[in-house]
């Protein structure tokens, strides 16, 4: 196959405050990528397979830098559309003293990204792949959105392909809790491996533990559960057993946002590579760990060579 993996998402300009405190004291910022499926198609990447990244840009300087990041990657960025007449959607991101959460305010509504037809899925480019990576962020930007997801996730799933879901949740693009939830497990019940952290897993499944979120989705047909714990690690229930594995210790976390894409790399790309469920949740909590020490989403990837010399 000429692919690893293909992710369909939203890049965004991303412009990182230069100082903690309210994003509107930044006299300056810091330019870097940000959208969840571009997080973990460059950090595939990195990690030296083949990927594919699908999506929808503007024709504008922030456009170029986004397709140039990516393609400098080694990202496979062909079916990318770039559209004069659409706009690339940004985001400004805040910085927190002594790390956390950061405040981010979004400028995405009718961005490029959100204009994406199913029609437009080159069918054969993408069952090329072994594997599809989709989150829930994609599919809350339109109805039309949704529909390239859906359509996607059908094909590779006739091709016999497998796919991920993270359900990454991002309320506000959805017109209610109750529809977000609705749609969110219809799509995770398409998936072979489902990525959900405790928080979102107790809201869509309605399961209190890390054990009642897994059997709501294995009940679903997932083959694999992986419920991401935070710093404790995460709990796993697939078909080779169940049990919980230890997180990695931080010394300082600088910026969680983007640890659960992180993580989504590591299981990923050790599955691929036939590694154990086991091995591949401890890559995951190491890559998230690196991830919530740096500043971006996407510094503490880490390259085939770093993961070799400092990995589990």
């Amino acid at each position: 196959m000429s692919l690893d993996v293909v992710t369909f998402g939203e890049a965004m300009l991303m412009l990182v405050a230069d100082r903690p405190g309210p994003l509107e004291d930044a006299q300056s910022f810091v330019k870097r990528t940000a959208g969840a499926e571009t997080n973990v198609a460059i950090g595939l990447a990195r990690l030296g397979l083949a990927v594919g990244w699908v999506s929808r840009l503007g024709t504008d300087s922030m456009a170029r830098y986004l397709l140039g990041t990516m393609q400098r990657e080694g990202i496979d960025c062909s079916h990318v559309v770039c559209d004069p007449t659409q706009r690339t959607g940004f985001q400004f991101k805040g910085r927190v003293a002594g790390g956390g959460d950061p405040a981010v305010e979004y400028h995405r509504r009718g961005s490029a990204a959100s204009r994406f037809e199913p029609g437009q899925i080159d069918l054969p480019w993408l069952t090329s792949a072994r594997h599809l990576h989709a989150t829930g962020v994609f599919a809350a930007l339109s109805d039309n959105c949704l529909a390239t997801t859906r359509r996607a996730l059908a094909a590779m799933r006739e091709a016999g392909r497998t796919i991920s879901f993270d359900p990454n949740l991002r309320p506000t693009l959805w017109p209610s809790p109750e529809r977000m939830r609705e749609v969110i497990n219809e799509l995770a019940a398409q998936a072979d491996w489902v990525l959900p952290g405790i928080e979102e897993g107790r809201f869509l499944t309605g399961a209190d533990t890390p054990e009642g979120i897994a059997r709501f989705y294995r009940k679903r047909g997932a083959k694999l559960v992986v419920v991401k714990l935070g710093p404790e690690g995460a709990y796993v229930d697939g078909e080779a057993g169940s049990g919980r594995i230890a997180g990695f210790p931080v010394a300082q976390v600088v910026d969680t946002v983007g640890a659960g894409d992180g993580f989504a790399v590591g299981v990923i790309s050790a599955l691929l590579e036939g590694r154990s469920v086991t091995d591949a949740v401890r890559r995951g909590a190491w890559i998230g760990a690196r991830a919530v020490q740096v500043l971006g989403d996407t510094e503490g990837l880490p390259t085939r060579a770093q993961l070799e010399e400092s990995g589990p």
